[in-house]
């Protein structure tokens, strides 16, 4: 077996080498998101880039008035009225949580692009949606949690219409990831099964995709390692003064394992990347 397909299997193994049940990691990362304790982390957007980022994608992408874009793994639904209000296309937004797709339907009425979004409960890993119905596919800063990657992949090109485009932003590694960062909170923080850029690459091409563009964004990345370490001390406070509700948080982990992080991002271990690929005509 060549080396190439050694990654990949490593990279299909990686749930159960990390002892971490897939539907765990999928109930796990839904209401981690949701929570008002991410939110102060991350921000509103939940990625590296933020919507600077989202709004690159979207211009590779080529959206507009008229595209039917689907977001997976739209979280609270940040990206997807983004776009919407910047392109004008037309958002189905897809979230393995109940409480983030109640709360992006919410957004979304309030920032007034109801009629341009929908949001609704899904698995990128089996998606509800019929064969060639969307213009477009965006993904952020989630396929690296998806468990069956293979499968994930395999939906996006599914649901897109020959010609449209898939795009995907994610973190990479480079070389093996730390053992301090391979538990469950690192799953949920995208880290224990970050892939080579490479990687992403292939798992495209495999279900008939061909990469158009890609490009490398390691410096968002630093800085938002950078920007969560700084806001632990304070949501540690938060949580202190019960304004912040943070059940189940062990801050000494999170403080571990944010440091593990940010060395191997100082190390260049991890990176952050934008790729997009097209499904043939």
């Amino acid at each position: 077996m060549d080396a190439k397909v050694d990654v990949g299997r490593d990279a299909e193994l990686g749930v159960a080498r990390a002892g971490v049940d897939a539907a765990n990691v999928k109930f796990c990362c839904a209401a981690a998101y949701a929570s008002d304790w991410a939110r102060l982390l991350l921000g509103d957007s939940f990625h590296p880039g933020g919507l600077t980022l989202t709004e690159r994608l979207g211009a590779l992408l080529g959206l507009g008035p008229g595209l039917r874009v689907l977001d997976v793994a739209a979280g609270k639904g940040t990206s997807a009225i983004h776009l919407a209000r910047t392109f004008g296309c037309a958002v189905v937004g897809v979230e393995y949580g109940g409480d983030a797709v109640a709360a992006a339907t919410r957004a979304a009425a309030a920032a007034g692009v109801a009629h341009l979004t929908r949001f609704e409960r899904g698995d990128a890993e089996r998606l509800t949606a019929p064969d060639a119905s969307f213009d477009a596919v965006i993904c952020e800063c989630a396929f690296c949690t998806f468990p069956d990657k293979r499968a994930a992949a395999a939906e996006l090109a599914r649901v897109l219409r020959p010609g449209g485009r898939v795009g995907l932003s994610d973190l990479t590694r480079s070389g093996a990831i730390p053992a301090d960062l391979r538990g469950l909170l690192a799953w949920i923080a995208c880290i224990a099964d970050a892939q080579p850029l490479g990687e992403y690459q292939r798992y495209l091409t495999e279900v008939g995709l061909a990469v158009e563009t890609v490009e490398e964004h390691d410096a968002a990345l630093a800085e938002l390692v950078r920007d969560i370490r700084m806001k632990l001390m304070g949501a540690e406070l938060l949580v202190k003064l019960k304004k912040v509700d943070a059940p189940g948080v062990d801050f000494e982990e999170a403080r571990t394992m944010a440091r593990a992080a940010a060395d191997a991002v100082r190390a260049g271990r991890f990176g952050y990347a934008l790729v997009t690929a097209t499904k043939p005509g």
